[in-house]
């Protein structure tokens, strides 16, 4: 690697921190953060192939289909890139079993991330071998999860059909000799342990909703969580809304919202203060200068957060159409990696489900979550005056790690400032 290559403008600062460490090329790694720079999933990815093979891998192998020894006709299946911030991975189920024929392209192993469900599929055709994971087992990105024999498909082997049935061990109901000396009582009544197992269901978790938990968790260990709450008097961006609704749909082709005013409000409170906006990397504050908006959305498999990339280049318009067309993927499950990847702030609107307030979650590695709520008419003090107006709650997550009390506080009273008076983002005041 040339000496006039600085590290810091080609690889993020936890990436620059390994490749030092390690004394990697830097030419041979693929870049896929922004503007392709090195995050540190594209390291780690790097370092466990070269685990798996002693040849230094070049710019071109990122996927699955790297790794590929011509001599024997085998390949390697690896764990593929799964997102910017992501480096992790659930092996939720093997589509194909040990020793079955799988063709180019078709699905071998699900994998599930707090973010989304992806199928790895085959490079060549071949028998699937050596099974390195098994499903539940957390595997990083790049990791062998198997290896695939080229051949051609031969006759199929009959599968065993026996079935073990597991059989069901009914609780005994009464069991009288256990302290005859102590007689029940006559009007003691007698709740049998099996009384409402008709009226219970056991259902295992998912794969995505136990992701889900278990990020959640770690958010929770991890980060010095604090929530810090306002309010917002609603009145002038609902009066807003309805004298340009009809226009605005009209021009844009989508309906009006407040979701692109509550994006366009955080983008002017996160420039004014970057800290809310940035992560902690190890010893590093990352400080980031662009705006990659997440607006959490609730779907029947789990919480998702779709991602408006570079939020702060989009007019309302298109705001509010990127927000439909997120929701419209959410609910028929076509929502990408890329959809979600890369995401810096994350507002979650509660109100939707009619939650009055709450204390959202952040969403790692973010230090700063908005929660919206319901839009509430209650008795407000204005001036000297008692007057009927809808109000809702706002509240702010963040990690008290490097956001204060007090650009929390301020953060708030800032998306406060523009909600109640909208033209303050027209005229930048």
């Amino acid at each position: 690697m040339s000496d006039k290559l600085d590290i810091k403008d080609l690889a993020m600062p936890s990436a620059a921190k390994i490749i030092a460490e390690k004394k990697l090329d830097v030419s041979k790694i693929q870049g896929t953060g922004l503007q392709g720079r090195i995050t540190k999933g594209d390291v780690l990815l790097y370092l466990n192939l070269m685990k798996n093979d002693d040849k230094l891998v070049s710019k071109n192998t990122i996927s699955n289909k790297i790794m590929s020894n011509r001599k024997d006709k085998k390949m390697d299946v690896l764990v593929p890139i799964l997102g910017e911030s992501v480096v992790e991975a659930t092996v939720s189920k093997w589509i194909k079993k040990q020793g079955e024929f799988v063709e180019v392209d078709e699905p071998i192993v699900e994998l599930e991330t707090d973010k989304v469900t992806l199928e790895v599929p085959a490079s060549i055709s071949g028998i699937l071998d050596n099974l390195a994971v098994s499903e539940g087992d957390t595997v990083e990105v790049g990791a062998l999860l198997a290896m695939i024999v080229a051949g051609e498909k031969t006759e199929e082997v009959k599968k065993p059909a026996v079935e073990k049935k597991e059989e069901k061990v009914h609780q005994q109901k009464v069991v009288s000799n256990v302290n005859e000396s102590k007689p029940i009582a006559p009007d003691t009544k007698i709740i049998r342990s099996t009384q409402n197992e008709n009226l219970e269901e056991r259902v295992p978790m998912s794969r995505l909703r136990l992701a889900i938990a278990r990020r959640l968790k770690e958010a929770q260990n991890t980060a010095a969580m604090l929530t810090t709450y306002n309010e917002v008097d609603m009145s002038a961006l609902m009066e807003m809304r309805s004298n340009y609704q009809d226009s605005f749909e009209k021009k844009n082709g989508v309906r009006l919202g407040y979701m692109s005013f509550f994006v366009k409000a955080a983008i002017d409170a996160l420039s004014q203060f970057p800290a809310v906006n940035a992560e902690i990397d190890g010893n590093d504050i990352i400080y980031k200068n662009y705006y990659n908006i997440g607006v959490a959305v609730g779907t029947a498999q789990g919480l998702v957060v779709p991602v408006l990339k570079n939020a702060d280049d989009m007019s309302f318009g298109e705001t509010e159409a990127n927000i439909a067309e997120f929701g419209k993927k959410a609910k028929d499950g076509s929502l990408g990696i890329s959809d979600m990847a890369g995401g810096t702030f994350t507002i979650s609107n509660g109100g939707v489900y009619g939650s009055l307030m709450s204390s959202p979650i952040l969403n790692p590695p973010q230090s700063g979550i908005l929660g919206m709520h319901k839009i509430q008419k209650r008795p407000i003090a204005i001036g000297d005056k008692i007057e009927i107006r809808p109000m809702m709650y706002l509240a702010l997550s963040y990690d008290h790690r490097i956001v204060d009390g007090r650009e929390a506080v301020s953060f708030l009273v800032r998306i406060k400032e523009i909600i109640e008076d909208p033209r303050r983002l027209v005229v930048g005041a």
